[in-house]
């Protein structure tokens, strides 16, 4: 098959690699510039020669995320960067023979500040290998994707993800994809993004099914929230909460001022800060995703959806304060997420009699975080008849940072993408540790996404969870 590969907007020129070819930094959709970084994505203007489709595009503007202590997350969150506007792209990574492939198109984690597929934890090289065509995309971020603005349409981050998932179905089978086969997975913040999407109307003809890796389905901020942060973006800028006020800043002003965005009590009178204070940004909803499910949007997408066994580790453990942690900071940390902390706490200390406080705080970060929302969107759909609904759980426990990491939040990344062997994910602060992770682990998650994208059959029963480990 060809190197080179029409597109709406114009012709591309990939490369071939072993038995698939690659295609990277192809934009789907008009540079974010000025005004229009507020407004939904546009229709690129295309090009009339042959674009050069060998280098990666840019990642989204964003600062270094750190916080992780001991534990290397940057094949996670990736190299941060503020420079190149054309990045609404995506890479594509096709097999080299045959037709009307199934696809598979990813959406990053990052708390919906950071990330980028470039990362070599995101190649899709051993999808394209098992016969996936694998579409990686890039979308806004922070407060030029997320920030609720007045007059500005909301969640742009998630409508740049649409507008791919659009290029996907008018493009992909020029690749050697079947735009009618289209699964559609996130992680972690893309995961709650590919949650949104479901819940769309128009998700129906754009995927036709979804993976669901530690997402929540009740992760959305409403509207008191989201203007909540607003209004602090603006004091910080010093700016009026417009359209024309925050266009008036540079994307390295409005990468800094969304990284001073921390500290703002996001609990009202109806809801609970969904991130408990990770991220000052998330998809905004009056209605969260499981809320729509449960009334029926999406209900006809077959979905597949499960969480790691210790997601809260990630966010205790490498900083150190796992072990330091008191009754006071779990009793602090209850508060934050339920309206009765004691009988929280208790529940917990009940179900884990011998459990030291570090691992009930992980467990009730984790639940808040991923558990909670991805319970309620499972039941959701399980009042609704309609597509099935597969669950799994991710338990293989990492040896990274002296062996307390876990099966923690992202763990299951290079398991499900059977990229083990990538250097900067071993080692003592690499995310699979020290040792030799399990193959053969790899070889069944990664094929069972491969086998669902394919059929909607991961191997096994809908009825069933199926645990990893």
């Amino acid at each position: 098959m060809s190197d080179v590969v029409a597109t709406t907007y114009g012709p591309v020129r990939g490369h071939t690699v072993d038995s698939y070819r690659v295609f990277r930094g192809i934009p789907y959709a008009a540079t974010p510039t000025g005004a229009a970084r507020f407004a939904a994505p546009e229709p690129h203007p295309g090009w009339t020669h042959t674009r050069a489709a060998l280098e990666p595009g840019p990642a989204a503007p964003q600062a270094p995320r750190r916080g992780f202590g001991a534990l290397d997350m940057s094949p996670f969150f990736g190299t941060a960067s503020v420079g190149d506007p054309e990045y609404l792209t995506v890479n594509v990574w096709a097999p080299n023979t045959g037709r009307r492939r199934p696809v598979m198109v990813f959406v990053h984690g990052g708390g919906f500040v950071s990330g980028s597929p470039q990362s070599p934890l995101y190649s899709g090289a051993a999808f394209a290998r098992d016969g996936v065509v694998l579409v990686t995309l890039t979308y806004r971020l922070g407060i030029i994707g997320f920030l609720d603005v007045p007059g500005a349409p909301p969640n742009r981050g998630l409508l740049d993800v649409m507008a791919a998932l659009r290029w996907v179905k008018a493009n992909i089978e020029n690749f050697g994809g079947d735009p009618d086969n289209v699964t559609l997975f996130g992680q972690s913040a893309g995961a709650t993004i590919v949650g949104a999407v479901l819940t769309t109307p128009e998700a129906p003809s754009l995927v036709t099914r979804v993976i669901m890796q530690s997402g929540s389905g009740t992760g959305a901020f409403d509207g008191e929230q989201a203007a909540r942060v607003t209004r602090r973006a603006a004091e910080l800028l010093d700016t009026e909460a417009t359209v024309a006020g925050f266009s008036t800043f540079t994307d390295s002003e409005l990468v800094d001022v969304g990284s001073r965005l921390t500290g703002i009590d996001l609990r009202t009178a109806e809801r609970f800060d969904p991130l408990v204070g990770l991220s000052a940004f998330s998809v905004v909803a009056e209605r969260q995703p499981a809320e729509a499910a449960a009334a029926g949007l999406g209900s006809t997408v077959p979905v597949l959806i499960g969480t790691n066994a210790l997601e809260g580790n990630l966010y205790l453990v490498p900083q150190g304060t796992f072990d330091d942690s008191s009754e006071d900071d779990v009793r602090a940390l209850a508060a934050r997420v339920h309206p009765a902390p004691d009988s929280v706490v208790a529940a917990w200390r009940a179900a884990s009699p011998k459990a030291e406080w570090g691992e009930i705080r992980s467990a009730i970060l984790g639940f808040a975080l991923f558990g909670s929302g991805t319970r309620r969107l499972v039941e959701a759909r399980a009042s609704r008849p309609g597509a099935p609904l597969h669950e799994y759980r991710f338990c293989w426990q990492s040896t990274a940072v002296g062996g307390r990491l876990g099966a923690a939040h992202a763990v299951e990344l290079p398991f499900v993408f059977d990229c083990l062997d990538e250097p900067v994910l071993r080692g003592p602060t690499g995310l699979l540790g020290p040792g030799e992770p399990p193959r053969q682990l790899a070889a069944e998650m990664h094929r069972a996404w491969v086998n669902y994208a394919t059929d909607g059959d991961p191997g096994w029963a809908a009825s069933s969870v199926r645990v990893f480990a």
